[in-house]
């Protein structure tokens, strides 16, 4: 058994090179080998979002707080709300973030495979983050 107290690992920021605006991260969980899973609290300021990008095993997000927007590859931009659980396909192309006027909170978890839990894509632009948020 291992007891991880709240706030015993720093906060981090997002990468510039992953993410638009302000984005924290607070790791929870790194599973030890031979596990594959993690999980980590992120909470994006309006506006802010991740890059495209897919995971080998998928990943699941579960909101925690205020209001945001996720986009598999080819769909639409879906409004998700605190208590939603979110569930991406392995290799599934997809963004995920705050919306334009409130701050949103999620935990994300996700298994590694060679090393890394994620493949980073393009950036969203702001037309794509833009073409299913402006009714807000």
């Amino acid at each position: 058994m291992q007891i991880r107290p709240a706030g015993s690992q720093p906060s981090a920021r997002g990468p510039a090179e992953y993410f638009t605006g302000t984005v924290r991260v607070d790791l929870l969980f790194q599973a030890a080998d031979p596990g594959r899973a993690s999980g980590a609290h992120v909470t994006f300021e309006p506006g802010a979002r991740t890059a495209w990008h897919t995971h080998p095993f998928g990943q699941t997000l579960i909101v925690t707080f205020g209001r945001g927007c996720v986009q598999r590859w080819g769909g639409p931009i879906q409004e998700i709300r605190p208590g939603d659980a979110v569930s991406f396909e392995p290799g599934e192309k997809h963004w995920h973030g705050a919306s334009p006027t409130t701050a949103m909170s999620h935990i994300a978890i996700q298994e590694t495979l060679n090393g890394s839990p994620v493949e980073w894509m393009e950036r969203v632009t702001d037309e794509q983050y833009g073409a299913g948020t402006a009714a807000e």
